[in-house]
C-alpha cells in the first residue's frame, strides 16, 4: 500500500509540473505575439499615408535606379595606361547608358565577350576599369580597339563598372553594342550614347595632340 500512495504522489507531482510548464509557455508565446503587433502597429504608424489625387506620392519602387548611380571616383589604384580617362561626370553618363543596354541586352561583359564581339567588327563602346589587377588581363584590349577602330574609355572603379551592369562582381571590361537593325529598340538609350561616344572621341583627339 505505500508503494501506491508513493506512486500515486510522484504521478500527481509530474501532472502539476507538466502543467506549470505549459502554462509558463503559453504566457511567453502571448508576450511574444503582443510585442510583435506592437512592433507592427508602430511600423503602420510611422508609414507615411499615400494622397490619392492628380498627385500622387512616389514609392521608392517608383525611384528609377539611375539617379541612386554612386561614382567611386578614386584615382589611387589607377594603371599606368589608363588613357582616355573618363571625368567624373562622364563617368556617371557612361554608367547609365550601360545600365539602360544591360536592360535590352545590349552588353558585353567580360574580357572573353569583349573581345569575341571586337573581332566579329561588332561596333560600340568599350569601357574597361582602371583599377584592373594583373593589368595585364587588358592590355591587348585598347590595341584591338584601336585596330578596329572601336571607341574606348577607362573609368576608375571595376566595382562602378560590375554595378552598372547589374551583376554583384567586379568587371573589367564592358563593351556597349547597340542593335542597329532595329533602331527603335535604342530609344531608351539612343541621344545619351551618342553623347557619351561624342565625348569619348574628344577625349581621344585630344590624347593624339
Amino acid at each position: 500500500m505505500p508503494k501506491d500512495k508513493k506512486e500515486k504522489k510522484e504521478k500527481k507531482e509530474s501532472k502539476s509540473k507538466k502543467e506549470k510548464k505549459e502554462k509558463s509557455h503559453k504566457e511567453k508565446k502571448e508576450k511574444h505575439s503582443s510585442k510583435n503587433k506592437d512592433n507592427n502597429a508602430m511600423e503602420v504608424d510611422n508609414i507615411s499615408p499615400v494622397t490619392t489625387g492628380s498627385t500622387p506620392t512616389v514609392t521608392p519602387a517608383e525611384i528609377k535606379p539611375d539617379k541612386g548611380l554612386i561614382v567611386h571616383y578614386d584615382l589611387r589604384a589607377l594603371i599606368p595606361f589608363a588613357q582616355p580617362l573618363a571625368s567624373e561626370k562622364l563617368t556617371r553618363e557612361i554608367m547609365i547608358v550601360i545600365r539602360k543596354a544591360a536592360r535590352q541586352r545590349h552588353c558585353r561583359r567580360g574580357v572573353k565577350e569583349t573581345v569575341k564581339a571586337i573581332c566579329k567588327h561588332q561596333k560600340g563602346l568599350v569601357v574597361m576599369a582602371g583599377d584592373v589587377s594583373p593589368m595585364d588581363v587588358i592590355t591587348h584590349i585598347p590595341v584591338l580597339c584601336e585596330d578596329h577602330e572601336i571607341p574606348y574609355v577607362f573609368i576608375p572603379s571595376r566595382a562602378d563598372l560590375g554595378f552598372s551592369c547589374a551583376t554583384k562582381r567586379p568587371t573589367s571590361v564592358v563593351m556597349v553594342v547597340p542593335d542597329r537593325k532595329n533602331e527603335d529598340n535604342n530609344l531608351e538609350y539612343k541621344e545619351n550614347f551618342e553623347k557619351c561616344l561624342n565625348e569619348v572621341k574628344e577625349l581621344e583627339q585630344s590624347m593624339l595632340r
